[in-house]
């Protein structure tokens, strides 16, 4: 849209540049309409608040070196020379002047309109309506770029409905990189007033790293149900937890088997994962590539007495993993806790074990959520079928978005009695 709507505020200058009788000259009108078409409109507002400051500031002092150049007969075919100086020497004052009133950015601006001004003046024109015309003809552009940049269609605000998407093959793809254009449509609708959330088996952590240029106001329901994350106060505001005498449990029964762990636990809002020495070059590779985060913290020692954790991981060769899964099973620890088993995607030939508190669940976290914000109606995202309302093909990177931007604002046709 934003490409058809710079076309149609080019249009519209030509369309005002006809009713000015040729007094204004329309390529400095588009200039300053296509500079406002930015992506959002508050960015539209304040490119156009930077060029109506330049224009000010460079039609200004092109006025006052017409006025000077006519006063002192300096004209621009007779004295060249010393009129590229003047203009030359005028650039400094133009910029300096930006930098002074701290309108720095504005600085491009002024000097275009400065240039566009003192480069092109005819000496037989009247200085001050040869001025007018230009400052004029920039903010024509700007009003037109405003207005079609911020036009849409009637819509209906669906506030009341939480979207709820996975991230891995839903929002993000295998190299964890969101479009650009769900980046830009998923932040518009976010700053409009949409509420939605991410569900994921990821930690926090890993969750942050992708989606930091994501505007997400409400929380996210992280490591696959376990803990309810608010991103922007950096809080754990809900946990499922294992007791510390369960989880001693567990950890005898993995140090049986002698197999390495990872114990994750949240102390103060901080997520910190204890380890202990490792042969295993990947087992290694993993807290060296983890531990690079500022939103994990691994520490070499036995988890310190009494202290509750959210959940225990280990990665291992697929059969040691598959063989200590049939260890639960027969122990019935299958049953006591949540206990995910899947291969790993970065780590061919190796899998992974996830021991949780049974209530851990992404439908019992969404559950307090909705009641947390007061909401009855949810649409889910995801590639599991027959387990999300829309169920997202491999692949398609933007239909999550596209779905809910449809859901969240349909156009309103006709009209209400």
């Amino acid at each position: 849209m934003r490409i058809i709507k710079s076309a149609i505020a080019v249009g519209l200058c030509y369309v005002v540049a006809m009713f000015r009788e040729g007094n204004g000259i329309v390529f400095y009108s588009q200039l300053a309409a296509l500079w406002c078409m930015q992506h959002y409109v508050k960015n539209s507002l304040s490119s156009a608040k930077q060029r109506t400051v330049g224009t000010i500031i460079g039609a200004l002092y092109a006025l006052a070196v017409i006025l000077v150049s006519n006063e002192f007969h300096i004209s621009p075919e007779e004295h060249s020379m010393i009129y590229s100086i003047v203009v030359t020497l005028m650039i400094i004052v133009v910029i300096y002047t930006t930098v002074i009133i701290n309108k720095k950015q504005a600085s491009y601006f002024s000097c275009v309109v400065f240039l566009s001004i003192v480069v092109n003046h005819l000496a037989d024109q009247n200085p001050y309506l040869f001025v007018w015309n230009r400052f004029l003809d920039t903010m024509i552009g700007i009003i037109i770029g405003l207005g079609v940049n911020a036009f849409h269609l009637p819509k209906k605000k669906n506030r009341d409905i939480l979207f709820l998407s996975g991230l891995d093959d839903t929002l993000l793809n295998k190299n964890d990189n969101m479009t650009a254009y769900s980046q830009f449509e998923l932040n518009r609708i976010l700053d409009d007033g949409a509420k939605f959330t991410i569900s994921t088996k990821r930690t926090p952590a890993s969750m942050m790293e992708p989606m930091q240029g994501i505007h997400l106001n409400l929380p996210v329901i992280a490591m696959d149900g376990a803990v309810l994350f608010d991103i922007k106060q950096k809080r754990y505001l809900k946990k499922y937890i294992i007791s510390y005498g369960k989880a001693r449990e567990m950890i005898d029964l993995i140090e049986e088997n002698e197999l390495n762990y990872f114990v994750n636990v949240v102390i103060d809002d901080m997520l910190v994962i204890y380890y202990q020495d490792m042969e295993d070059k990947v087992q290694k590779n993993l807290v060296t590539t983890m531990r690079r985060s500022p939103f994990r913290n691994y520490v070499k020692r036995q988890l310190p007495k009494e202290e509750e954790v959210v959940y225990l991981m280990i990665l291992d060769k697929i059969d040691t993993i598959e063989r200590f899964y049939k260890v639960l099973e027969e122990k019935g620890y299958t049953e006591q806790f949540k206990v995910m088993k899947y291969n790993s995607d970065d780590y061919p030939g190796y899998a992974y074990i996830k021991i949780y508190n049974k209530n851990a669940s992404k439908s019992n976290m969404l559950e307090y959520l909705k009641q947390e914000l007061g909401i009855e109606k949810v649409v889910s995202f995801g590639t599991i079928p027959n387990k999300y309302d829309v169920l997202i093909e491999p692949g398609d990177m933007n239909q999550v978005v596209r779905v809910i931007r449809k859901m969240y604002e349909p156009v309103k046709l006709g009209f209400k009695k």
